[in-house]
């Protein structure tokens, strides 16, 4: 294609958008006045479109990952239903006007909370859980009374062109529009006064979309990443900690935002927990996971390289392979790797891994740990095996994160009443459930006064001494 047609083509894609937000942006108010009944309804024909394109959804997901169509129901697809019924089930009470205490100095008032919806809202999701992220918080937008326009993510085309199939099926685009494409695309939508923006994806994006609200000074929801430690103590269960660190992260290949990065383990306990993570990851994906169905893909050759790169560089440095660190390049494929012996200097140290590669350190104080969480980026997930409940408080006491699985990993972004969300680097704001609505909605504040009489009409002008004992007093005793 020549220089002068891709410029054509962006100036048409650009008018394409800008039109759609106009679009949106005459329909905001019809929607934003929707009842809970009518929000329910778009959500429940949402579940059953989703369903219907199930086996859609596993081909699309197999094409771009290779990913066995079990873990696609469970990662993809589940979440999302399980969301509807979650918002289904409370939406009418979360939309209702919520009334609040009325401080004396305000006798004679009434006071609540409205919440409205934002108006016109982007998403842009990630690749990772290209459909899960997508559609999740959708969901919340749609609960919320929002215009949605939605951009996925180019990486994932087959994910991306069955969410364009379900959503043009279910919505007139001045309601909820769908644009693929690559950063240009991105690029045109950020250019937009949006009234929120929904980002999922790493912290470097993040930082541009971030600024993009500023201009327009748009409110902003980011799910990010970094680096989320594990901490196994010499008091944990050690088969059972195995097992769910090592299905926490070669889950997706690794490519999942709060997978364990890397794990901190008691020195008295290191050579047991490697040999039972490396027996648990076998008994998931056997001696041979190239030939297992259950095993995934790299997302493409440029993150394989990526990953690959990391590895040969830990081991370069004296890194010593537990297990993996086999490679095909023509199948993206990586091993499920266990390093250990791992510099914090090493790149696979400093650097989100979003792969299937798990460093092991050992420590011999609890303090140590600690102060080397502390010393990096706010990590999205913190996870901590222990039967310990002093370990346990000490360490969530004494770290900030996201959010802290206690004896397991990742399944806190299964519960929707939990909010989900990073701090700092790792993300800013919450989604899921109630969270999500919120993050989607204005929280807006409305107090009804008497007309007849009101405790601050005592305090107003003229500044007499008497109307200062009355504030003297008010000051000491409310």
């Amino acid at each position: 294609m020549t220089t002068n047609a891709l410029n054509d083509q962006l100036t048409q894609q650009q008018e394409k958008i800008a039109a759609t937000f106009a679009l949106q942006r005459a329909h905001q108010r019809t929607i934003a006045t929707t009842t809970a009944k009518q929000r329910i309804a778009k959500l429940k024909k949402l579940m059953a479109t989703i369903l219907k394109y199930k086996a859609a959804i596993r081909e699309a997901m197999y094409k771009d990952f290779k990913k066995h169509e079990s873990e696609t129901d469970l990662t993809e697809i589940l979440p999302i239903t399980s969301e509807i019924k979650h918002v289904i089930s409370h939406l009418p009470s979360w939309m209702r006007a919520k009334k609040v205490t009325t401080p004396l100095t305000l006798l004679g008032t009434s006071s609540y909370i409205h919440y409205e919806a934002k108006g016109v809202v982007l998403i842009i999701s990630p690749w990772n859980f290209p459909v899960n992220l997508t559609f999740c918080p959708l969901i919340s937008a749609i609960a919320a009374g929002n215009c949605v326009m939605l951009k996925p993510s180019e990486h994932t085309p087959n994910a991306a062109a069955v969410m364009r199939q379900i959503v043009e099926e279910l919505y007139d685009e001045k309601e909820v529009a769908i644009f693929e494409g690559d950063h240009t695309v991105a690029t045109s939508l950020l250019k937009l006064p949006f009234d929120h923006m929904f980002f999922t994806g790493s912290p470097s994006i993040g930082k541009i979309v971030m600024r993009a609200a500023a201009e327009h000074l748009s409110s902003i929801t980011l799910e990010l990443g970094g680096k989320s430690p594990t901490i196994v103590d010499e008091t944990a269960n050690l088969e059972e900690a195995a097992g769910k660190i090592a299905w926490a992260k070669y889950l997706n290949n690794g490519q999942v935002c709060i997978a364990p990065d890397y794990v901190f383990v008691h020195e008295s306990k290191k050579e047991e927990l490697l040999k039972l993570i490396k027996a648990k990851t076998e008994s998931y994906y056997t001696t041979s996971p190239l030939q297992s169905k259950s095993y995934g893909r790299m997302v493409n050759t440029r993150h394989y390289q990526r990953v690959k790169e990391l590895i040969e560089g830990a081991q370069a440095e004296g890194a010593k392979v537990e297990m993996g660190a086999q490679f095909k390049d023509e199948e993206v494929y990586i091993a499920p790797t266990l390093l250990s012996n791992v510099k914090e200097t090493s790149k696979v140290m400093q650097e989100e891994i979003f792969g299937p590669v798990l460093p092991v350190m050992s420590y011999q104080s609890i303090e140590e740990v600690i102060d080397f969480i502390n010393q990096r980026a706010k990590p999205l997930a913190l996870y901590i095996y222990s039967k310990s409940k002093k370990n346990i408080d000490h360490v969530i006491r004494n770290t900030s994160a996201g959010g802290t699985c206690i004896n397991d990993s990742v399944i806190h972004f299964f519960n929707n009443y939990l909010p989900f969300g990073g701090v700092n680097n790792s993300g800013i704001g919450k989604s899921h459930g109630v969270f999500g609505f919120e993050a989607f909605s204005n929280a807006r504040s409305v107090l009804k006064q008497n007309t007849r009489f009101f405790a601050l009409k005592l305090m107003l002008p003229p500044y007499t001494p008497r109307v200062q004992k009355l504030i003297d007093l008010t000051m000491k005793w409310f």
